[in-house]
């Protein structure tokens, strides 16, 4: 039988320890919030699809018939796909962490696990609304016949930078919402806004190359323009510089958002 030790500071020198030893947990609360997502609804998990789509639709007419703006060679209905796989991931990841703790507040208030379990496993969950659109993306290029290249097998790696944003910003998130619960009304206008302010509806070769470098602070910049680099082949040409950018910035986030995290995790149980 194993023994279980309380004294102090112990929790803190074997949180990273106890992060693998409680893992189930990790897979049952991610599991839970997939069942729960799409309980009692009539079009079930096919919403996963819709809002992407009608964004899509929104986004081609807009910017690709009225705007006439580039897209890089390919359909332009591929282009913008390509980018909302990425940015619909990181939304729907940022929405469903900032909230996750206070969501599971029962949970908190009465058992000890490492917290950080629980904003991790609403990130991962946003995976299977990805995998579905991945699906879609695979269909519509099937439909206007443009193949990927070769670079398409780079595409693990910017997978893990988008991760790697939305895990970093989702811990921020999801701390600051339990102390100010202000954020659960801010979370939803900062996705709506870096919709548009994100290279979804265009690419960022038309950013002036004046304000490319600002432009790129948004980590979400370097992610879109891989994606696109990586499904779109020889169509697309990759901005190494923001890729760079969103690399330092998604590192600056895990790093900060972690270290914000287990600074304040400790109050959870009493303020929330």
């Amino acid at each position: 039988m194993e023994e279980l030790v309380i004294e102090p500071g112990r929790a803190e020198r074997r949180y990273w320890r106890d992060l693998w030893r409680y893992r189930e947990l990790f897979y049952f609360l991610a599991w839970r919030d997939i069942l729960v997502r799409y309980k009692q609804t009539v079009l079930g998990i096919a919403w996963a699809l819709i809002q992407p789509l009608l964004t899509m639709l929104v986004f081609t007419v807009v910017f690709g018939r009225i705007a006439k703006l580039p897209s890089g060679g390919a359909p332009y209905p591929v282009m913008v796909f390509a980018a909302l796989l990425p940015w619909q991931f990181f939304a729907g990841a940022l929405s469903n962490a900032s909230g996750s703790l206070i969501g599971s507040s029962n949970l908190i208030s009465k058992l000890y696990f490492p917290r950080m379990i629980i904003p991790a496993g609403a990130v991962i969950t946003s995976a299977v609304d990805f995998l579905i659109s991945a699906g879609f993306l695979a269909v519509l290029m099937v439909w206007y016949g443009f193949a990927p290249s070769v670079r398409v097998l780079a595409l693990p790696l910017f997978v893990a930078l988008a991760l790697a944003v939305a895990l970093g910003a989702g811990i921020w998130l999801a701390a600051l919402t339990v102390k100010y619960r202000d954020f659960r009304y801010i979370v939803p206008f900062i996705v709506q806004l870096g919709l548009y302010i994100s290279p979804v509806g265009f690419t960022s070769a038309v950013v002036p190359e004046r304000w490319r470098l600002v432009y790129s602070l948004n980590p979400m910049v370097g992610v879109i323009d891989g994606f696109r680099w990586a499904i779109l082949g020889g169509a697309y040409r990759l901005q190494w510089q923001s890729v760079l950018l969103s690399t330092l910035m998604a590192s600056l986030l895990v790093v900060t958002g972690t270290g914000y995290f287990r600074r304040t995790e400790k109050t959870f149980a009493d303020i929330i």
